[in-house]
C-alpha cells in the first residue's frame, strides 16, 4: 500500500490501519521527506547504538541489584540451563 506524504501529519496517522507504536508515528512525522542512503544507514545506526545502550543499562542494573561478581559471571559461562530434550 502506498501513502503519500504531506504536511498533515494528522491525516497520515489516521489513513494508516495498522496498529503503529508511538515512537512509528513520530518517525514517520520526521522524515515524511526522502533522505539519502547514507542518511539512512547512520539514522539505523544510531538507533540500534540507543537500544543497545538502554540493554547495557538493564543488564547493568539487574547485575548491580543482583551483586552479581566475577565468580558468578564464570558460573553463568559454564552453566547448561537449557531444557534437555526427551530422547524417545
Amino acid at each position: 500500500m502506498v501513502y503519500k506524504y504531506d504536511n498533515n501529519y494528522t491525516d497520515m496517522q489516521t489513513s494508516i490501519q495498522t496498529p503503529l507504536t508511538n515512537l512509528q508515528l513520530e518517525l514517520l512525522k520526521l522524515f515524511a521527506r526522502p533522505v539519502s542512503e547514507d542518511d539512512l544507514l547512520e539514522i539505523k545506526k544510531f538507533i540500534v547504538q540507543y537500544f543497545s545502550n538502554k540493554a547495557m543499562d538493564l543488564a547493568d542494573k539487574v547485575w548491580d541489584e543482583n551483586k552479581w561478581n566475577e565468580k558468578d559471571e564464570k558460573k553463568f559461562l559454564n552453566d547448561h540451563l537449557r531444557t534437555p530434550y526427551k530422547h524417545k
